[in-house]
């Protein structure tokens, strides 16, 4: 038997259950990972809420997750037993002790990343890596507006950014979380609950706004954001913590001729090769000391409602972690 965090319906933080499941050998192409940390992320609580759907129940949740190789069945070549490992990818399932998974979405941990970090950094880092050398490549010398910028993500991105070369402007909701995102590299912070931040952006730009904004929160900010955006500016949109924005038509797009995406993390790395080299992006931009990784929350994976509701409440800044 192992412990796993079980749904039998979508909903709130209560509908998550820790308990006893069974755990079969790999199947063919499959390894079991026994997991030392797993990932908390905001896509979490939208599996969890119906947001996202599940396939069925019961289901466990969690997209990311570091541990060691236990085990693996017939085929596999990626990963060996005893390898330290990391991945963020679906089917959800990391919330768990231990589990199954495709070998193929399994990634080698270097041996000076710790398995914390290892789980902190898979969903949150490969997203920023595909955000900002991909969905639209910065350049050294560019103002870019990332919201959030104090959370899991944005941290990440405002160092990556920042080691580019690139001006970083970052919405913020306290002082406290300003003071965090200005020591991770993001150079102009405002706070949204003081400030009109669509004026602080085109004040910062000399009123000739950002080529590229970088959202993740959505229906408080989307209106706000293509504001924002300089003549052929590009409005990336890869969250929703406020919820869905519902009011957009295509003629917001037209007068300044924008360009207006929806990536996600697995449409960008959907091969195997896509997969190790966002990866190997993201290790060494943390092995050189231009991005940090920092656990800032860590809760046992049996106290995981707090978790969702410490999350949902915006009461975490960087990565969180849960501990089997």
């Amino acid at each position: 038997m192992t412990k796993a965090v079980r749904l039998y319906e979508q909903g709130g933080p209560e509908v998550l259950k820790y308990e006893d499941i069974d755990l079969p050998a790999p199947a063919a192409g499959e390894a079991q990972v026994r997991h030392e940390a797993i990932g908390l992320n905001f896509i979490d609580v939208y599996h969890r809420s119906g947001l996202y759907p599940l396939p069925s129940f019961p289901w466990t949740i969690g997209m990311e997750g570091a541990g060691v190789v236990e085990a693996v069945g017939e085929g596999v070549s990626e990963v060996a037993l005893g390898d330290r490992v990391a991945y963020a990818t679906p089917p959800p399932g990391s919330y768990a002790e231990a589990r199954n998974m495709a070998a193929a979405n399994l990634v080698r941990l270097p041996d000076d990343i710790s398995f914390e970090q290892g789980a902190a950094m898979m969903l949150q880092g490969m997203t920023v890596e595909y955000l900002v050398c991909r969905t639209y490549a910065v350049k050294a010398g560019e103002t870019v507006l990332v919201h959030a910028a104090a959370g899991g993500v944005g941290l990440i991105q405002c160092q990556w950014l920042d080691h580019i070369g690139a001006t970083v402007i970052g919405t913020v909701g306290s002082e406290e979380k300003a003071a965090l995102a200005k020591a991770h590299g993001c150079h102009h912070t405002i706070n949204y609950r003081t400030e009109d931040w669509v004026t602080k952006v085109k004040e910062i730009t000399g009123g000739e706004g950002v080529p590229v904004v970088y959202d993740s929160v959505c229906n408080d900010t989307f209106a706000g954001s293509l504001e924002c955006l300089k003549r052929l500016g590009m409005m990336v949109n890869f969250g929703q913590a406020s919820g869905p924005y519902n009011d957009f038509t295509t003629s917001m797009l037209a007068p300044k001729s924008l360009f207006l995406t929806r990536p996600t993390l697995f449409g960008y790395n959907a091969t195997r090769a896509e997969l190790e080299a966002s990866a190997a992006a993201l290790f060494e931009v943390v092995q050189s000391g231009a991005v940090k990784i920092e656990v800032n929350q860590s809760y046992p994976l049996a106290d995981v409602v707090e978790a969702h509701r410490d999350l949902e409440a915006r009461k975490t800044t960087g990565s969180t972690i849960l501990i089997p």
